[in-house]
């Protein structure tokens, strides 16, 4: 299992929001075929099969723990990423 298999798996657990690194987030999304825009300290992500914009800002080494879960939302909901 690579390093994005077990960040994912961390992630869709949900077991440990607080504790999700931003660079490592913002890569397991480039890896799962999301486009990167950045803003500022907005990181915009957009996928052709996604309606709606992924925006992620880090706070400090984190991802913010509400915007993990709003990524774990948009994984389940449109079946991202393969199975585990």
């Amino acid at each position: 299992m690579g390093k994005y298999d077990k960040l994912l798996l961390q992630v869709l657990r949900g077991l440990s929001d607080t504790n999700i690194g931003f660079d490592e987030l913002c890569g397991q999304l480039k890896q799962m075929g999301f486009e990167m825009r950045v803003r500022g300290s907005h990181h915009k992500f957009t996928l052709d099969s996604l309606r709606e914009q992924i925006n992620l800002q880090g706070d400090g080494a984190k991802a913010k723990p509400y915007q993990v879960k709003q990524v774990r939302a948009d994984i389940t909901k449109y079946k991202l990423g393969k199975e585990l």
